[in-house]
């Protein structure tokens, strides 16, 4: 139990050294690569982040979908990858290779749709390299440079407000 207490705080202290080093930049260029970290826990309709890349003209071979799960047997085969707290070490390095390449590719954007504090999430997000990071209200405002303030179980409202937005900062091509 200790360890584990230190590991948590280890984490954290890595969460928040990421979010201090962050440069609040966020390109003009449009939305054409796409990543969707979401708890799988709380929410399972892949099919809806699908649909809204579609929407907003991602194709499909520029979006990357990966789910987190508490429950370490959970099996989902409908996902890019799912991955589980066994995939972090000390100090929140990612141990799994293909979440390591997730967080070091470039996306224009990254949609974060989870709202329990779980550090293994907050991780990915912090640490991913993706150049402008959406998300729902979570405790650290930080994490995010646009943040949707809806019911979480309301996706369509959730997406109606992002599209709103993106058109607003010119972010969705129109081809």
């Amino acid at each position: 139990m200790i360890l584990k207490g230190f590991k948590q705080n280890s984490t954290k202290k890595y969460i928040s050294k990421l979010l201090d080093a962050r440069k609040d930049f966020v390109a003009n260029n449009k939305i054409s690569s796409l990543a969707v970290l979401v708890n799988i826990d709380e929410y399972d309709d892949f099919e809806s982040f699908t649909q809204f890349a579609k929407l907003i003209n991602v194709a499909p071979n520029n979006l990357k979908i990966i789910a987190f799960t508490s429950n370490k047997k959970k099996d989902v085969d409908a996902l890019n990858f799912c991955y589980n707290p066994k995939d972090f070490a000390w100090n929140g390095k990612v141990k799994h290779a293909e979440l390591q390449e997730f967080i070091k590719t470039p996306f224009d954007a990254l949609i974060s749709y989870y709202q329990q504090d779980v550090l293994p999430l907050k991780v990915i997000t912090a640490a991913s390299k993706a150049k402008f990071k959406i998300g729902v209200l979570q405790t650290d405002n930080r994490l995010n440079d646009l943040i949707i303030n809806t019911n979480f179980k309301q996706f369509d409202l959730f997406k109606t407000e992002l599209i709103k937005y993106l058109n607003t900062f010119n972010k969705i091509s129109n081809e």
